[in-house]
């Protein structure tokens, strides 16, 4: 089988939540498939579409293609996406060298299978439909970013946020209208998510196969030796640390952070003075940054490793308001044994039962009563650390998630033969 998974990002190093399920997809199908990996690579110090070629050992020694974008919101794409039909968030992923690149791979290669990572990557879809040998495009949702975008419209804090994210939730539900139409099979976060589609159009082909987890990469035994190797991030000792973690510079992680950290943080430290907040994430943005003057609160920026701060950790955070997909990160806070707090957006989409490997809590006094009482020591946090390992040992590790995948696959292959 040949496959080209097509994303527009780079899924090397594994730093953010939407990296993980690009590298661990791409790494599954790499153990039965012949895998390119094509991508978008951000960086502001090559030249706008500059491409690199190179067989990436972390994925099985696949070819990796990525070709560089400057990113940022240039003035001309925040003009037609104020006034045109095509979202911002989408028109920043239009490239002619990028279209040049897989029009010269769908030339030069027969693949049986295009995964193309998103709405985002609409604007590549007739080159795809085009090929010499039309592939089998299957549709990876991260998110439904419409929903996304309008739950953003909810919680914008000024009217013409409010107007600037309505609309383009209205575009971008849109252009997720027309790949549900053209794309063979689609795969999403979540049986909601699915289903939410269903209604949008019934005859879609949609399998829910939800994020994942590492988990012997979060066993005690790789902990301890990620501590042992970034002895500056953490170490054995007193569990007393809350923790959020999440790219910095992501809209839904800000508000959750501030949310925390103003909102409900307060109470936390006068019934627990004891306890440090620690904001763990690549790229903090300013707002992000001056968290760190309140007292208690450590803003880290970009890190070597998440895993030692599990360590310290006696739980970690999901404050989400804004969202739409699975939350890695309550995934991994699981595989590490930490307890998780979420408010119930923040696990939606996750085989979660209350109480047994998740604290649920949507108000800010709950949240805080939560976090307070929380101590090793504890029953309660024993049974949500021994709960929470065992979910995602059972439901939710990458290998078996990547069967599921396989199975998509070989379904529209069959399905193309006969």
């Amino acid at each position: 089988m040949n496959v080209l998974y097509f994303s527009p990002r780079d899924c090397w190093p594994v730093t953010t939540g939407a990296r993980l399920r690009d590298f661990y997809f791409a790494y599954e199908v790499a153990r039965y498939a012949r895998l390119t990996y094509l991508g978008f690579l951000t960086s502001k110090d090559l030249l706008q579409g500059e491409i690199r070629r190179e067989p990436l050992e972390a994925l099985r020694g696949s070819e990796t293609i990525l070709v560089t974008r400057n990113g940022g919101y240039s003035k001309d794409n925040i003009l037609r996406g104020l006034l045109g039909p095509m979202p911002i968030s989408v028109l920043n992923y239009r490239s002619s060298a990028m279209a040049e690149e897989l029009e010269r791979l769908l030339e030069e290669n027969s693949f049986d299978i295009v995964q193309m990572e998103g709405v985002h990557l609409y604007p590549y879809l007739d080159i795809l439909r085009s090929a010499r040998k039309p592939p089998k495009i299957v549709c990876d949702w991260h998110n439904i970013e419409s929903e996304l975008m309008a739950r953003y419209a909810e919680q914008a804090d000024s009217p013409l946020r409010k107007l600037y994210a309505r609309r383009t939730a209205k575009l971008l539900r849109r252009l997720e209208d027309k790949l549900l139409q053209s794309c063979d099979a689609h795969v999403v976060c979540s049986e909601r998510e699915k289903q939410l589609l269903l209604q949008r159009e019934p005859q879609a082909r949609i399998e829910a196969v939800g994020n994942g987890v590492d988990v012997e990469h979060h066993s005690d035994d790789a902990i301890a030796e990620a501590c042992r190797e970034f002895p500056h991030l953490g170490s054995p000792g007193p569990r007393n640390k809350v923790v959020f973690v999440g790219s910095m510079d992501y809209h839904a992680n800000i508000d959750a952070a501030e949310y925390f950290a103003r909102e409900i943080w307060p109470a936390v430290r006068q019934a627990r003075p004891d306890l440090e907040f620690l904001i763990v994430g690549s790229r903090p943005v300013p707002q992000v940054i001056a968290l760190g003057q309140l007292p208690g609160i450590t803003v880290t920026g970009t890190v070597e490793d998440v895993r030692p701060f599990y360590r310290s950790a006696c739980s970690v955070i999901v404050p989400a308001r804004i969202g739409s997909g699975t939350r890695l990160k309550a995934l991994e806070a699981m595989a590490a044994g930490v307890p998780v707090i979420s408010t119930t957006l923040g696990v939606e989409g996750l085989d979660v039962t209350p109480g047994r490997n998740v604290i649920l809590a949507d108000s800010e006094s709950d949240f805080a009563a939560a976090v307070a009482r929380l101590r090793e020591d504890t029953p309660e946090w024993r049974q949500l650390s021994e709960g929470g390992r065992n979910l995602v040992t059972e439901r939710y590790d990458w290998a078996s998630l990547g069967t599921s995948l396989r199975a998509l696959y070989a379904e529209q292959l069959a399905g193309a033969v006969a």
